[in-house]
């Protein structure tokens, strides 16, 4: 199906920004959705923003707006979620999914691939 591969994350100071890239290869989908989540150690998988290919429209986590910022290259097929103002709470490995439909949502199930995640560090 989809493959999905991230980059971009590293260690930052808070306050500093970073912004990560979801590059898809493999069938395309011709309606959906992607979306980023992320995950710390001991936690379940937090949704953090998600962007449709057709119209561009998105939605984002409380905790991140204002800070974040996802986007997308439809014919690059890639996401990117642009991260500043960082805080040390925003430490987590970062992961993309895509999910059919172009419906926006921030429930994991709803997504069927997934990239094997970016690490996202931040320091106080």
């Amino acid at each position: 199906q989809v493959q999905l591969v991230e980059s971009g994350g590293g260690l930052v100071q808070a306050g500093g920004s970073l912004r990560l890239s979801c590059a898809a290869s493999g069938r395309t989908f011709r309606s959906g959705a992607m979306g980023w989540f992320r995950q710390v150690p001991g936690k379940e998988r937090e949704f953090v923003a998600t962007i449709n290919w057709s119209g561009g429209s998105t939605d984002y986590a409380d905790s991140v707006k204002g800070r974040f910022t996802i986007s997308r290259d439809n014919a690059k097929n890639t996401v990117y979620l642009q991260m500043n103002s960082l805080k040390p709470e925003d430490t987590a490995v970062y992961y993309c999914a895509a999910k059919f439909g172009d419906g926006l949502s921030g429930d994991q199930y709803e997504y069927i691939d997934w990239g094997q995640g970016t690490q996202v560090t931040v320091s106080s």
